[in-house]
This record gives C-alpha cells, structure tokens and sequence, in this order.
C-alpha cells in the first residue's frame, strides 16, 4: 500500500508530506497530508479492492458525490482528481481532496466527552442535511430487505413502514465532523429513511445526555412516527456490530 500510495501521489503531481500515516479499516485505506504542484493543500487516499469487486456503492461513493454535491457550500472537502490503477488482481483508487485542517470532534465515532457546539453549527448541520435529502439519486445506502431481516432479528419488532426516504450521508457520526462544519467520508451515501442521519448522529451521542438532548432539538424528526423506522435501522445496525 505505502509504495502503491507513492505512485499514485507521482501520477497525480502531488508531494506528501512525511509523518503520519491513517490507515483505515483492515489496511483497506491508506491516507497522508500532501501538497499539489500549485501548492495547495491537499489529502492523498488510496483505496484497494480486489480487481473483480472494484465498483458499486463504495467503490465510487466519493466521485459520485463530487458529482452530485460538489464542496456542498463548502461543508465536504472536494475532490480533485482521481487516479486508478491495478497490479496482478488487486485495483487501486487514489482519491485527492481537498484538505480539511480542522480536527474532527472525537477519535471515536461515539461521543465520549461534552462538546460546546455554537447554535449556527447546529443550523449549519440541519440545513446541509436538508440540502443533501433533496438530492434524487439512485444509490442505496439502507434496503428495505436489510430492514424486514435486522429489525425483528435484533429489535424483536416488525420492521416500520418507512414513509419516506431521502438522500443521507449514512455514516453521520463524531469522527466524521469538524467545527467550523466539514462533514466527511462520503464514500456510502445513498437512499435510507428519512431521517437516518440524524437518528445516526442520535445513536453515537447517548453517552452524553445534554449533547443528545441537543441533537433531538436540532433534528425534531426523532422520535416522530415518520422518524420510527430510521431509528429503528440504526439500532439494528449497532446491534448487529
């Protein structure tokens, strides 16, 4: 991966700078800081999948987000450019975007520590929600098959009739937002109940009583009826891990 990570940053004319590295799940990503040849500051990440599974919903999650919402007003990194490649049976995607120098707001997906957030990051977060539930698009982040198994299995309950179902980020957790507001990873966004980032968002912030009880203010969907069957999704999800 590092030497794969090097060329990649060569194809694209860009120098990472040395240091830390992130690894993501299994080794699967590999991401550094780098600078493009205009000097911008920029983030490096390369994607390995084996060759005949380098497709669908992940694989292209970040480009078609470039495509669809662009910097989103500024609240997603955009990406600048994209290199492919492939060695014996192993694809490689490098993805360069642009860098976000903030820190996210936890280590950990679950908030494990109050957080003194201003009331214009919270609007700010409702209104980038709302304009990414506007989106039409036929990527699938929850299928209702997923739903009618997982829900009774973890739940012990039918799985609720879903109402609606919108666009969502899907992966909407501590570790994946900043302050001012960037909101990041958006490799599996795609159709799920209305709702479910915020019930997302819900489900990682229990541990802190004050920090939930704002994210309920924030997002009034939960504990509606029209918000039952993306709550319900969430809990299964986390049960299930």
């Amino acid at each position: 991966m590092r030497a794969r990570h090097a060329r990649a940053a060569k194809a694209l004319d860009v120098r990472v700078e040395p240091g830390r590295e992130l690894w993501g799940w299994a080794g699967r990503t590999l991401g550094a800081r780098a600078h493009t040849a205009a000097g911008q500051p920029a983030w490096l990440r390369l994607v390995s999948s084996p060759e005949d599974k380098a497709s669908g919903k992940l694989w292209d999650g970040a480009l078609d987000a470039q495509d669809v919402f662009g910097d989103l007003d500024g609240r997603r990194p955009a990406l600048l450019a994209v290199h492919d490649a492939v060695d014996d049976t192993t694809a490689y995607r490098a993805e360069l975007s642009a860098r976000v120098d903030q820190p996210v707001l936890s280590d950990d997906p679950v908030l494990q520590r109050d957080l003194q957030l201003p009331d214009s990051w919270w609007q700010d977060l409702a209104g980038t929600l709302e304009k990414v539930a506007a989106v039409d698009t036929d990527r699938i982040a929850v299928r209702q098959q997923y739903m009618d198994r997982a829900i009774p299995e973890f739940l012990g309950i039918p799985a609720p009739a879903v109402t609606c179902w919108t666009a969502a980020h899907s992966d909407l957790h501590w570790a994946n937002v900043t302050a001012p507001l960037r909101i990041l990873d958006w490799e599996g966004w795609g159709r799920a109940p209305e709702g479910f980032d915020a019930a997302t968002l819900y489900a990682y912030t229990l541990l802190q009583e004050n920090i939930a009880a704002r994210v309920r203010t924030a997002f009034p969907i939960l504990g509606s009826p029209a918000g039952l069957a993306a709550e319900a999704t969430v809990c299964a999800q986390l049960c299930r891990r």
